[in-house]
């Protein structure tokens, strides 16, 4: 199986961690997990980020320390779809946030005569708070990487 995920993977927190876990849980063991990572140029006319090769550098550190990097493949995509336009995956596992983007990547699959990718939508990864984890709220502070309230200052 080729299950994909994406993401700026800006601050691994929580979230991301979940998403990965359950990719790899979906690809079973001998499947292999894509992870597309935004590239600098991609984001500069979103966010401001970490460069692209410290944020794979923290991915890589994460798959290695956990023994998953020999199922993942980890590319650049410079826009939204990455490689899901011209090839094959059996899932895409997906956060709220971006489940809207793999309806629209389905519906342009279909129209180049490509089959559906399956989805699996995944809930998000709440905080203590019982919002959703986020890289920007963990910017701004208001919590950790695993979703503690932060005391302010």
């Amino acid at each position: 199986m080729k299950i994909g995920i994406g993401g700026t993977f800006n601050i691994l927190h929580k979230g991301h961690k979940k998403l990965i876990n359950e990719a790899l849980k979906f690809a079973d063991t001998d499947g292999l997990v894509f992870i597309g990572v935004t590239t600098d140029e991609f984001l500069k006319k979103k966010k401001k980020s970490k460069p692209y090769e410290i944020r794979v550098k923290n991915l890589a550190s994460y798959l290695k320390q956990n023994k998953y990097f020999n199922r993942v493949k980890i590319k650049p995509i410079s826009d939204k779809y990455g490689p899901t336009l011209t090839e094959d995956f059996d899932a895409i596992i997906v956060s709220p946030e971006t489940y809207e983007t793999v309806i629209e990547i389905n519906d342009l699959r279909l129209k180049k005569g490509l089959k559906p990718i399956k989805i699996v939508k995944i809930p998000y990864v709440l905080a203590e708070d019982g919002k959703p984890i986020s890289t920007s709220r963990i910017i701004k502070k208001e919590i950790d990487k695993d979703g503690n309230i932060l005391p302010k200052d």
